[in-house]
């Protein structure tokens, strides 16, 4: 015969639960794993208490009810910000010189010879149909 004692959510105090939680959000358990490891008793125990106590979205209702609860993105420290233009630049250069080397092929290889259409808005004036 199975001797357990059913629990409840009463039985885990809050600081289990926001250990648990933690260790599912930063991926180091699935909640599943995490049931078995703790012997927590219940299907749902542990998506309940992400749902409660978690800083992520989880179930059914995160892809569409509770995802436009925050849209404003966290703002990025100016550290960020400038780590991120810096890797932005590099890519950028990357691909100029790219394009450049494309074009040096065209030429030297093929003959083709490439002219660079004006930048800016009035390019657009420029061009005139009929």
């Amino acid at each position: 015969m199975d001797t357990r004692v059913k629990r409840t959510q009463r039985d885990y105090t809050m600081a289990f639960k926001l250990a648990v939680v933690a260790q599912v959000e930063k991926g180091e358990l699935t909640y599943r794993q995490a049931q078995a490891r703790y012997g927590i008793q219940g299907r749902s125990t542990v998506l309940m208490w992400l749902r409660k106590h978690g800083r992520l979205s989880w179930g059914v209702a995160a892809s569409s009810a509770a995802m436009p609860i925050d849209k404003t993105p966290t703002p990025l420290t100016p550290e960020q910000q400038i780590k991120a233009l810096q890797v932005q630049l590099k890519q950028a250069q990357q691909k100029a010189q790219l394009f450049e080397a494309v074009i040096d092929v065209l030429k030297k290889d093929y003959g083709v010879r490439v002219v660079k259409k004006p930048s800016g808005k009035s390019s657009s004036k420029t061009s005139s149909k009929g």
